[in-house]
């Protein structure tokens, strides 16, 4: 009987073992409008779901992509969120921002220079391609 319960021990702290570090999510949340309510919105879902699984003893990756007007979001010129994610990208680790190089080369092109992004943004070639791309990954796809 000694060797069952010592499986059984085993088995039930290998489960404990594996509650206590937690599991690990990933979220990809989508903007395309160039409305600081839907940013404020994809914002507070950022903050909202760190909030969570750090009280659920999980971890969370979280990659916030824009694309089309939505990348107006990444614009120091034009952001009304740029101080949110100023800080947030310092507070939560994990996260990061994607800014479509496609919608990037003809804001360009039709203002007839260069539109700077802020520096917490890294440039993909496609913002549609990136969601897919996370999806594949196993990535939860959210839009506010």
């Amino acid at each position: 009987m000694k060797p069952i319960l010592t499986a059984a021990f085993l088995a039930v702290s290998a489960a404990t073992t594996a509650l206590a570090e937690g599991q690990s999510h990933h979220v990809a949340i989508h903007v395309d409008q160039n409305d600081p309510q839907v940013m404020n919105m994809a914002l507070n879902n950022v903050q909202n779901l760190k909030n969570y699984y750090d009280s659920q003893g999980d971890s969370v990756v979280i990659e916030l992509v824009a694309y089309g007007p939505g990348l107006h979001m990444f614009r120091p010129d034009t952001s009304p969120v740029a101080s949110r994610i100023v800080a947030m990208s310092m507070e939560i680790e994990g996260l990061s921002f994607a800014a479509c190089g496609n919608t990037l080369q003809g804001m360009s092109a039709k203002a007839g220079h260069e539109i700077e992004l802020m520096d917490e943004a890294t440039v993909v070639p496609s913002g549609i391609v990136r969601l897919v791309e996370l999806q594949e990954q196993g990535f939860a796809y959210v839009r506010p």
